[in-house]
This record gives C-alpha cells, sequence and structure tokens, in this order.
C-alpha cells in the first residue's frame, strides 16, 4: 500500500501569483496576484522565480498570521533548485524536493507527512515554473524563436504555497499516494503529456485500490499537466479499464489556459501549472462548496536533458493528493 492517510492536517492558508498569459487565461480571476512583467522587476529570469516565490510565500503566511514555520517543502524545475534562495530568508528547517511537474503534490504530500507524524505545527510547501527560464533549460530559450511541435506544451509561469497546520479549518489533506516511476520507452522529449499519462493512470488506479474507491466518490479528479494530448491518452485507458468518468476528470495544463486562443499548443506544464489551479481555483471551489472532495494527480516527466539528447527513453511520475472539506 502507498497511500498514506492523515486526520488532523489542514489547510492554513493559500497563495499564488501568475504571470501575464496566465492571468489572460479562463482562471485568471481566480489568481490571488499576477505580474505583467515577466522580469518581477529583476535582472534574469531565474532571479525573478525568486522573486515571484518571494511574493507568493510572503502573502501566504501573512493570510495563515504566522511569521515563522516550524519546515519548509519546496522545489522547482531550475537545475539545482532557485528555491534554496528564499529557504535561506525564512530561517526554517529547508527539504528541497524534485519531482518535475508533480513537484505541487510532492510537497504537499511530505508537508502533511510532517504535520501528522512529526507533529510540526505550521508547515510550508511551495512550488514554482516560469516560462523563459524552463524553456532555455530544457528546450531553446524563446527569444531564440525556435518552432515547437503541435504536441508540446507550454510552461506556466506561476508560483503557488501552500501553508498546513494541525489546527481544524475548513479544508483537510485526507490522503497522499505517492507515484512509482513508469518508464515505457517512450522518448519524444515534444510530447511529455504522452510520456507521463500511464504514470497518472497507474496512480489513479493504485489509489483507488489502496483506499476502496472510485470516481463515484469524487466530485473531480485532475491531473498535473497532461495537456491535451496526454489527457485523451489517460481517458482512454481509464475508459478501457471500465471506469465510467461522467466528466469527474480533468487536467490542469488544459483549465488553466483557453486552448483556441491562446498560442500555447497543448496546454499548460511546469511546477507552477497544477499548483496554481489547486490553490487559485479548486480549494476556492471546496470551500464555496461547490465541491466536497477533489484527487489532484501530478504527474511529473523526471527525464535529463543530457540522457534524452543520448536517446534514452523519458521515466515519469505521478503523486496523488486528495484535499476535502472538514
Amino acid at each position: 500500500m502507498t497511500t498514506l492517510t492523515f486526520k488532523n492536517v489542514y489547510v492554513k492558508s493559500e497563495n499564488v501569483i501568475v504571470g501575464k498569459l496566465e492571468k489572460e487565461g479562463p482562471l485568471g480571476s481566480y489568481f490571488d496576484d499576477y505580474s505583467s512583467d515577466p522580469y518581477f522587476n529583476q535582472s534574469s529570469f531565474e532571479q525573478a522565480e525568486i522573486e515571484m516565490n518571494r511574493l507568493c510565500v510572503e502573502k501566504c503566511l501573512k493570510k495563515g498570521k504566522i511569521d515563522q514555520v516550524d519546515l519548509i517543502y519546496a522545489g522547482d524545475l531550475i537545475n539545482q533548485l532557485c528555491t534554496h534562495y528564499l529557504a535561506s530568508e525564512l530561517k526554517a528547517p529547508f527539504v528541497g524536493l524534485y519531482g518535475a511537474c508533480s513537484n505541487s503534490a510532492l510537497t504537499i504530500g511530505h508537508a502533511a507527512i510532517a504535520v501528522e507524524h512529526l507533529e510540526k505545527k505550521h508547515v510550508l510547501a511551495f512550488t514554482s515554473s516560469h516560462t523563459q527560464a524552463a524553456e532555455r533549460q530544457f528546450r531553446y530559450p524563446n527569444e531564440y524563436g525556435g518552432q515547437k511541435k503541435e504536441c508540446s506544451t507550454s510552461t506556466v509561469t506561476a508560483s503557488g504555497a501552500i501553508l498546513l497546520s494541525n489546527e481544524f479549518s475548513d479544508l483537510k489533506v485526507s490522503s497522499f499516494t505517492i507515484g512509482s516511476v513508469v518508464d515505457w520507452q517512450f522518448s519524444d522529449v515534444n510530447d511529455m503529456g504522452k510520456a507521463m499519462a500511464p504514470a497518472a493512470y497507474q496512480t489513479i488506479m493504485t489509489h483507488f485500490e489502496d483506499l476502496n474507491r472510485t470516481f463515484d466518490d469524487y466530485d473531480l479528479i485532475v491531473t498535473g499537466d497532461l495537456g491535451k494530448i496526454g489527457y485523451a491518452m489517460l481517458s482512454e485507458m481509464i475508459e478501457k479499464s471500465r471506469f465510467q468518468l461522467e466528466n469527474k476528470l480533468n487536467d490542469c495544463g488544459i483549465m488553466i489556459y483557453d486552448l483556441n486562443h491562446q498560442n500555447v499548443y497543448c496546454g499548460g506544464s511546469g511546477c507552477g501549472c497544477s499548483m496554481a489551479v489547486l490553490v487559485g481555483k479548486l480549494l476556492r471551489d471546496l470551500r464555496s462548496k461547490k465541491m466536497k472532495r477533489i484527487l489532484l494527480v501530478a504527474t511529473g516527466s523526471l527525464h535529463n536533458v543530457f540522457l534524452t539528447q543520448q536517446k534514452l527513453s523519458i521515466p515519469s511520475v505521478a503523486h496523488a493528493i486528495c484535499i476535502e472539506r472538514s
């Protein structure tokens, strides 16, 4: 059994900040803050991501009415992580995690473990991605003007933070399914959604088996950033397993952009994608009682840019977090 359940892990506060393109998308009104300046008034895109995290975390802690946390879990897409820099300012024990785009569920899951089993009172989880920083690391700088394939996705510029606590609130984290790495020998780095779909399927099925649940037990199951092609592949795999989706499956990479009017190819990707949708929209829907229980299945492509250049395949992973009304 790879699903951990929790009895006393609550969401104390949360915050999200996004870029201009994300603000102009269909979920724009749900986000707390945005910046039309991709540099966030800094001198590089990497420093912009650090500043974006700083603004996001500061407001999250302010909403939670605390100045100090007991522990931090965070991660991003930049080599060796840029979250270290902000963590050094927060003066709290820090664990840097790398699960690629699955970092949203990965950081929240570990934060929940710390609250429940390490008896920490306030644990912060945050993650981010920045389109210019990620694109020039994994593909080509946007300024290069290289033509993308239609199966590609666009990295979301966003930072999201969640403060978990053992203090009762209206929302609780009730379980965390730790995914296994799935490598089905797929090697097209332009089609991350298809690479990650089998990992998402395996984690969903594992979660169902561990907790004896089906789609009927959720208002919504949302994957991290499969995009249009990966989502279609996952839907087909689930339907072949004789589950009825009944509009209970969606994807953050599809939800965050208007695929018909924004030039994002198959949708959004990046650590900030699923975290922004979770913090910006889904938690609000839970609080407003539009939904009672959701499952976030954050997907991550674990490819190494040098190894894929050596024609190796793309291992992927998915981690799942269940959040529900208390």
